[in-house]
């Protein structure tokens, strides 16, 4: 069961003129909890003008090995957001020796250390799960390879530029970086440009053997993320060796899936969690996730858009509408999970299991 602790901040790093990391400092008693898996990501909140705000950032440092105790701490990446509340806050407010809250590490774009070939294609914030990902596999497995494919707007734009520069001194054999610029010139390497479907296309099977690549890893700005998996599919990557994780959607995107029933003109949510259940009625356009919030404050979430599954539920009954999904695989959703924050009731009855 996700749960919030308050965590101090131990540094706070500016990385560009738009991004910081925050390094939270984690003590042995929450050291277990706060576990994670290379990709993992934590949601943090806070109070800003009588408001609770969430906001999901990854795990960008290193995971802890098993049989190791936890993180002593976790380091997050921040960019500022026009208008973003939590990202202003960040970069203006937080200092070294204050508490944020912080809840335990969720998220299923993950990649368990083994020996192989992988690849990453990332934009802008989207390398922050990612470099979890790659320091931790190159670290663990001494024979795992990784080619990263990263695209920023220019150089001085560019998060974590001497993190990945360090992995490739360190791995010279073994870590592949192909940098792309897309409003600067670069005087060796790629020519500017967006990566877009047609152009990856072209570039990946130049860079390595698609058709051995164990895991795909695609990250960051909904089009990027989208224009990569349509280029891999074209190359023949199967679906199952494609994992995404958006970290920006336009806010008229849609991924709906439909439902072939009209909306009940009651209905109710029975939600079990953290092993107890309750049932409680879902008023008119109201999502599952707040109608189970009116009555349970604890249940898990972060961004509510449909993007970090961090509400992610098992529906055991009942059938729902999802407004937009870009946080679940097909492989969940067959498997009959959904996000609770963009589900609303298609039958009378509904009941979720958010334990599962």
């Amino acid at each position: 069961m996700a749960r919030f602790h308050s965590l101090p901040v131990a540094a706070v790093d500016r990385l560009t003129d738009d991004s910081v990391a925050l390094t939270l400092a984690v003590p042995p008693a929450l050291r277990e909890e706060y576990r994670h898996a290379p990709g993992q990501h934590l949601a943090l909140r806070c109070t800003i003008d009588g408001e609770e705000i969430r906001r999901t950032y990854s795990i960008c440092s290193p995971a802890p090995a098993p049989g190791d105790e936890g993180p002593h701490t976790l380091r997050v990446g921040v960019r500022l957001v026009d208008g973003g509340a939590f990202s202003t806050h960040a970069h203006k407010e937080i200092a070294v020796g204050d508490d944020v809250e912080v809840m335990t590490p969720a998220g299923r774009f993950i990649l368990e250390p083994a020996n192989g070939l992988y690849a990453a294609v990332v934009g802008g914030s989207g390398i922050t799960p990612v470099l979890s990902i790659v320091s931790t596999l190159l670290a663990r497995e001494p024979e795992a390879r990784f080619c990263l494919v990263r695209s920023d707007r220019t150089s001085a734009s560019t998060m974590f530029l001497e993190e990945v520069a360090d992995l490739k001194d360190r791995y010279p054999q073994r870590f592949q970086l192909v940098t792309v610029l897309s409003r600067e010139e670069q005087q060796a390497g790629l020519p500017t440009g967006r990566l877009d479907q047609e152009r990856l296309t072209g570039l990946l099977p130049a860079l390595l053997p698609v058709d051995r690549v164990a895991g795909w890893f695609l990250c960051g700005p909904m089009g990027l993320v989208q224009g990569a998996e349509r280029a891999l599919r074209g190359l023949g990557v199967s679906r199952t060796r494609i994992h995404e994780e958006i970290f920006h959607v336009d806010a008229g995107a849609a991924a709906a899936v439909p439902s072939t029933r009209p909306a009940p003109a009651h209905s109710t949510v029975t939600a079990r969690l953290d092993g107890r259940g309750g049932t409680w009625p879902v008023q008119e356009g109201e999502s599952l996730l707040d109608a189970v919030l009116r009555n349970r404050p604890d249940a898990p979430y972060a961004c509510k858009g449909g993007v970090c599954g961090t509400c992610r539920a098992f529906l055991v009954s009942g059938e729902v509408r999802m407004d937009r999904n870009f946080a679940l695989e097909p492989e969940e959703t067959e498997a009959g999970y959904v996000l609770a924050c963009q589900s609303h009731p298609a039958t009378e009855k509904v009941e979720l299991d958010f334990d599962r």
